[in-house]
């Protein structure tokens, strides 16, 4: 993302709502760790973070939008199989601290977060093995810039779990 300067203070509201956000992936969180796979859990969880990931794409925060899309998507099926427990939740517990840790990071007044992505990976990787789903993976360009592969790959179409974004130029 550029440096260039959002108008009307949308970063700033973004990331006001988006502590809300969190803040209820969390209890959503919390709750599941009292309750197993609670169904109610599992849907305020999911919903709360594609709204994070929606709002942030619409405002071009693409380093927050790919990874919490990417979190959504790893935990859809998890909730609805259901398989949102156990050794599942420290490992979920990890990936929303480090998106607290982003959007405390992300400029507010362009909107550029600049860390790399290699524990956001690692963070992804180890829960999709304990949730059985496929780790996504940084394409050979992508991974060589340090950039998010946030375009389509070959296959992504045939599986339904596929961790990439939908089509997005580089």
């Amino acid at each position: 993302m550029d440096s260039t300067p959002l108008h009307n203070g949308a970063v700033p509201d973004f990331l006001q709502d988006a502590q809300v956000l969190l803040a209820r992936a969390q209890e959503c969180l919390q709750h599941l760790e009292l309750i197993d796979n609670d169904a109610d859990a599992c849907h305020c969880l999911n919903e709360s973070l594609d709204t994070l990931a929606l709002r942030a794409d619409a405002l071009g925060l693409v380093e927050v939008a790919h990874y919490t899309r990417t979190l959504q998507q790893l935990l859809a099926p998890a909730c609805a199989q259901p398989h949102l427990h156990g050794p599942a939740l420290p490992a979920l517990a990890a990936c929303l601290t480090l998106l607290a840790w982003q959007l405390e990071l992300v400029d507010p007044h362009c909107g550029r977060l600049d860390m790399d992505t290699e524990e956001q990976q690692l963070l992804l990787g180890e829960l999709a093995g304990l949730l059985g789903q496929p780790v996504g993976q940084l394409c050979a360009p992508c991974h060589a810039t340090g950039s998010l592969c946030t375009h389509p790959h070959p296959g992504d179409r045939q599986n339904p779990h596929a961790l990439a974004l939908p089509e997005r130029p580089h």
